[in-house]
């Protein structure tokens, strides 16, 4: 489109703009061009700033935009992890967890925590063995460690449908959703400056006074958001917001590129935080307890 038509309605986009290069010729002997692609993080005064992929910021005078329009933005290779690759991160959340492999199951079990994800069987990918033998060997693992056998599966799966028939019962799903950070940070506010930031390795606790924490693990370059809690008289007050823009900006700087988490399906307000920041639904659990305990 021409460049009158651009302008600050484009902030926050992926663009790809043409501009003039003052001083240098091109091939036909007439003015040089270059094309600009990235995202448009300010369009002010007479000049657009564009953020490329790489992290470079280029200003450039809107006087020397010939033409641009906005473009769809990369699709975030990270984005197309596997259900039982995402599924698997969860473990660096709860130091301290052990596992037992079962095929491509995993038996976790963690002594302190009493959470259900680290004390849960993965129950994902094939266990090598017919399913009936495998539930049989998650409840023996788990009645060896005197703890209530649970899984959590895939929604819709046939192991799923096998832990029915079994008697097993349904606890709470969970939606797994995730993100590029970098275009999430385009949507948030600054970090808090003043945040309490308590960073052991690859884990940080981030605390605003005494309303708000949050909590973050860096597993390669994924970052897992968890434990998020705003005090109930603090609530709508947009600190669950400040308190996500100070952990991706912490996130950012340890290296990570995209950012996940795990909602239950009950949980309105969070859906729709993280809904309105760009966390797409990759894929549902779903956890079961056995029929006895």
């Amino acid at each position: 489109m021409p460049a009158h038509l651009l302008g600050p309605h484009v902030v926050g986009q992926r663009i790809v703009i043409r501009r003039l290069v003052p001083g240098e010729t091109g091939a036909t002997g007439g003015p040089a061009f270059t094309d600009i692609l990235g995202v448009c993080t300010s369009w002010a005064d007479g000049t657009a700033v564009i953020e490329r992929e790489s992290g470079e910021r280029v200003s450039v005078p809107v006087a020397e935009i010939v033409s641009g329009k906005p473009v769809p933005p990369r699709p975030n290779v990270r984005l197309r992890i596997g259900v039982r690759e995402a599924e698997l991160l969860s473990a660096a959340i709860f130091p301290g967890t052990t596992s037992e492999p079962l095929g491509e199951w995993v038996l976790f079990d963690h002594e302190v925590s009493v959470r259900r994800r680290p004390n849960s069987a993965l129950a994902i990918g094939d266990p090598g063995v017919e399913l009936d033998q495998a539930i049989d060997r998650v409840e023996t693992f788990y009645r060896g460690l005197h703890k209530r056998p649970r899984a959590k599966v895939e929604t819709g799966s046939a192991v799923e449908e096998a832990l029915v028939s079994r008697g097993w019962v349904e606890d709470v799903t969970v939606e797994f959703r995730l993100a590029g950070i970098a275009a999430t940070r385009r949507l948030l506010p600054p970090p808090v400056e003043d945040a309490e930031v308590g960073a052991d390795g690859g884990q940080v606790l981030i605390k605003l006074d005494d309303t708000t924490r949050i909590m973050g693990t860096i597993e390669r370059d994924w970052l897992a958001i968890h434990d998020l809690e705003v005090a109930e008289p603090h609530r709508r007050k947009g600190l669950a917001t400040k308190a996500l823009a100070t952990l991706l900006e912490w996130g950012a700087e340890k290296g990570a590129r995209a950012a996940w988490l795990h909602v239950e399906t009950t949980n309105d307000a969070g859906l729709a935080l993280y809904e309105g920041l760009g966390f797409a639904e990759h894929h549902r659990c779903r956890y079961y307890a056995s029929p006895t305990p």
